[in-house]
């Protein structure tokens, strides 16, 4: 025999359209990550046309400079220009201890 539906509790809700609701914000969601992600790591950039930087005159043509040929003066570094103590200090060489798998001698960790 079938039990009976107790009378005092509702009936179970229908959760169609709630679930259809959210079956459609996940689908857009995820075509918005993908197609944000996909600009992030420049995947459409092919379809752009760069728009900064600046003409190379001397590879336009089809004599392209050799060896011994220099680049124009606007392409050459000052080699008598005062170099700045910002740029002196970040080409400065790293000192100190390199970082390693084991620690050094003494500690605790690197003891059997």
């Amino acid at each position: 025999m079938t039990k009976k539906r107790d009378s005092n509790r509702p009936s179970k809700a229908d959760h169609h359209q709630r679930n259809v609701a959210i079956g459609a914000a996940t689908a857009i969601g995820a075509i918005a990550t993908g197609l944000a992600s996909a600009i992030h790591f420049g995947l459409f950039d092919r379809f752009f046309a760069p728009k900064d930087g600046h003409r190379a005159p001397e590879l336009e043509g089809d004599h392209h400079p050799g060896p011994d040929e220099r680049a124009s003066e606007h392409f050459r570094p000052d080699p008598t220009a005062p170099v700045s103590a910002a740029d002196r200090e970040a080409l400065r060489p790293a000192t100190g201890p390199a970082p390693g798998f084991s620690a050094n001698r003494g500690d605790l960790r690197s003891e059997p």
